[in-house]
């Protein structure tokens, strides 16, 4: 007897990403890291985990990142990009915080060089081939358009501990 998974197609899945729009008063927190040997800047973002909620992912990637503990205040909204660069499709879960503590000392992820606050023309000003993808202009643009979803929008079944 043949095991029935043997014959099953794989089912595509595109990676899941979270973001956080980190803002204080005109300025917005992001991430200066090396990608493939290249510098370039994003909002703290990074993967889904294992046992976590979307909103435990922003939050711990935004500390990983930055140093900086945050509180989520909403939802902005999902992206769906392909990279063409990373051949990677990505679905995007992008969160607007506010920061509460930052822990200078703290060690940053690899690839981290450093947290700035920059404005969002300092942002565009960057270019858009030193920005990580076209979705840093898109979540900055949505928050600032004033696109805040509940939180209670995107929940975890069952809900995440803490959560």
């Amino acid at each position: 007897m043949t095991d029935a998974t043997e014959h099953e197609p794989e089912i595509w899945r595109p990676h899941v990403t979270v973001a956080t729009v980190v803002a204080d008063g005109d300025r917005f927190l992001m991430v200066e890291e090396t990608v493939r040997g290249a510098l370039r800047y994003n909002q703290p973002a990074g993967h889904l985990e294992p046992g976590e909620s979307l909103a435990e992912a922003a939050c711990r990637e935004t500390l990983e990142e930055t140093g900086w503990e945050v509180e989520l205040q909403h939802f902005v909204g999902v992206q769906q990009w392909f990279s063409q660069v990373h051949g990677d499709h990505i679905v995007r879960f992008t969160f607007a915080a506010r920061p509460l503590r930052h822990h200078p000392a703290r060690a940053l992820d690899a690839g981290i060089v450093r947290p700035h606050w920059m404005t969002r023309a300092e942002i565009a000003a960057l270019g858009a081939t030193r920005l990580r993808s076209p979705l840093v202009l898109c979540s900055i643009d949505a928050w600032l358009a004033g696109q805040r979803l509940p939180l209670d929008t995107v929940r975890a079944f069952p809900p995440a501990a803490g959560g």
